[in-house]
């Protein structure tokens, strides 16, 4: 029996356009599966499917807001028309909004209120919450699914400046913990992947100096890191299939798999 076997299977990642999410798109891709490339930038995300494509895979991509319902349902009849019911959700919006990291010229106190929301709403409202509201009933239906939601090392241990993003990412641990217990009855897995550092558009700026050097924050990060070293997108594909498969992972509900080089296990 191979275990990490996903022919059969509907695979939507939303945020698929991006570094991480790509990946797992193609890993998913790689094992069988049918991709939905969810995301919202149409250029990136139609770059994506034809990536799939030509590995051979069957893909679509639907331009998708994952803060807006309308969007989500949207995706969710084209997927289902273009490529049947999906059986994999792979949650991978979110990102960190400038305006509300900390720092001595941007106190917390100053943190404008709007940009919290947009940070929170984007991390936990279109990172989790509403992708399973949308995508997680039709599963349920079924008695079939797994569902992954994108976490971070921040979600466990509040870093330093992103705060906003911290506590949504916190917020995404509770909340598939939550579903885990109110869907295993009816056949739908949910889990989590805690990501440690990798490069990506979203948090480059805060890793790197303008010259594409490391800067302060990258070196205190690889210090903490026993692997001395940040990880490669190519590295979360493993825990994602491993949770997709149902072969592989058929009693693993509310879990949050680590892959962090060790950074969650250092102390001092």
């Amino acid at each position: 029996m191979n275990l990490f076997n996903l022919d059969g299977e509907v695979a939507v990642v939303i945020g698929a356009g991006g570094v991480l999410g790509g990946a797992i798109a193609h890993g998913f891709a790689e094992a069988g599966a049918r991709v939905a490339v969810l995301d919202f930038v149409p250029a990136a995300g139609e770059a994506r499917v034809k990536e799939l494509r030509d590995q051979g895979a069957e893909a679509a991509f639907f331009e998708t807001n994952a803060t807006d319902r309308a969007s989500l349902e949207a995706a969710l009849a084209g997927t289902e028309q273009a490529l049947g019911a999906p059986t994999i959700l792979l949650n991978a919006a979110g990102g960190n909004d400038p305006k509300t990291t900390v720092t001595a010229e941007n106190p917390f106190e100053n943190i404008p209120l709007e940009n919290w929301h947009r940070n929170v709403d984007l991390n936990l409202l279109g990172g989790a919450f509403l992708p399973c509201q949308v995508f997680g009933p039709g599963m349920v239906q079924r008695k079939q699914g797994s569902i992954i939601n994108i976490a971070s090392v921040s979600a466990h241990i509040p870093l330093s400046r992103v705060v906003a993003y911290s506590a949504a990412k916190a917020a995404v641990l509770s909340l598939t913990r939550f579903l885990a217990r109110e869907w295993a009855p009816h056949g739908v897995r949910v889990n989590s992947i805690t990501p440690g550092f990798f490069p990506a558009g979203q948090n480059r700026k805060l890793l790197f100096n303008d010259d594409g050097s490391p800067n302060e924050r990258t070196q205190s990060i690889w210090t903490h890191t026993p692997m001395n070293r940040f990880g490669e997108a190519r590295e979360l594909v493993g825990a994602a299939v491993f949770l997709a498969s149902t072969a592989a992972s058929s009693f693993v509900t509310g879990a949050d798999i680590r892959v962090d080089g060790g950074f969650l296990a250092q102390t001092i």
